[in-house]
């Protein structure tokens, strides 16, 4: 866990949704020293510890400007690696739990002319963090939420009433069929940014309807990586603040040479979604894999996620 540990209690569980894959846990999480919380923005997220040294990311719902607690909703995935069952399974109303301080990746820009929110499924939770953000600051917007059913669309409950006492369009869409991306797009506003967050069809779908609009104003956020980690080897990482050179062998990332090299680097999903393992490029040309730089930050080569990223050069200096 590369950012500052911090002891939460879990103070109540809310359970929601069908039973089985699907059905979500909403944990309201607080401090157990009894202290303030750091603040966080709309769209950040804090790694959990669930078990064995397994960390998982879940974004932050609750309004950002609490700082007594944090509330995070977990999904049960059938193809989950043991995060969202030992959470599911495991914890209780009273236990201790060991997360990270937020980082956000997904921020919203809070001076946007208008702001157009796309969710699917579980992918609502950073989005229902912005919608109370822009209530707050009475800033315009539209909410989308695509969702297999009413039962199984996560914190409707909280976001019809919100939203309709906001005057904030809300448009549902259940039963499998895709949110109309392309007129949402078309739709919107002059000078709109649009965020999403949902399955990576939905966003590739999203991606795609957004190609026209200036990238600066497109912001989304996956669930996993969008791309297989980058495994070719063959090259040397160089780390400048101890003149050690480390060789990436084929079949290998560079976060796990470097970790049996015995190099501590700050890390957590592995996947390259959650940034956590950024590091700075000193020299060489990154085989950028990771889905949290956007396409101008990759090109501009400042930096790299380690865990999931390569070289297309036979040495980068990093500066680790």
């Amino acid at each position: 866990m590369s950012n500052p540990e911090l002891t939460v209690r879990v103070e109540e569980i809310i359970e929601t949704g069908p039973v089985g894959p699907g059905r979500v846990r909403i944990f309201d999480l607080r401090p157990a020293s009894g202290d303030k919380l750091p603040e966080f923005e709309a769209g950040a997220h804090i790694d959990v510890a669930v078990r064995d040294g397994l960390l998982r990311q879940y974004s932050l719902l609750n309004a950002p400007g609490e700082t007594h607690r944090y509330v995070v909703a977990v999904a049960l995935d059938p193809a989950t690696r043991g995060g969202s069952k030992h959470l599911h399974e495991w914890v209780e109303t009273g236990d201790a739990l060991t997360i990270s301080a937020p980082r956000c990746h997904f921020a919203l820009v809070e001076d946007a002319p208008f702001s157009v929110l796309v969710a699917g499924g579980i992918g609502v939770t950073p989005l229902w963090a912005m919608a109370q953000r822009l209530i707050a600051l009475g800033k315009p917007f539209a909410f989308y939420f695509g969702a297999r059913s009413a039962e199984a669309a996560p914190l409707l409950d909280r976001i019809t009433p919100a939203l309709a006492a906001a005057n904030a369009p809300l448009t549902t869409v259940f039963g499998g069929a895709p949110l109309e991306l392309a007129a949402i797009v078309r739709d919107a506003p002059a000078g709109a940014h649009f965020y999403a967050c949902g399955p990576a069809g939905m966003l590739d779908a999203y991606i795609a309807a957004t190609e026209a609009v200036p990238s600066a104003n497109v912001h989304y956020e996956r669930f996993s990586g969008a791309s297989d980690e980058a495994r070719d080897g063959g090259f040397e990482v160089e780390l400048a603040r101890t003149g050690k050179t480390v060789t990436v062998a084929p079949g290998q990332t560079i976060l796990e040479a470097l970790k049996l090299a015995g190099v501590n680097a700050n890390h957590s999903c592995a996947e390259g979604i959650c940034g956590a393992c950024e590091t700075p490029i000193l020299e060489g040309v990154a085989d950028h894999r990771d889905s949290v730089l956007t396409d101008a930050e990759k090109a501009a080569g400042k930096s790299m996620m380690i865990c999931c990223s390569g070289a297309r050069c036979a040495r980068l200096v990093l500066d680790i």
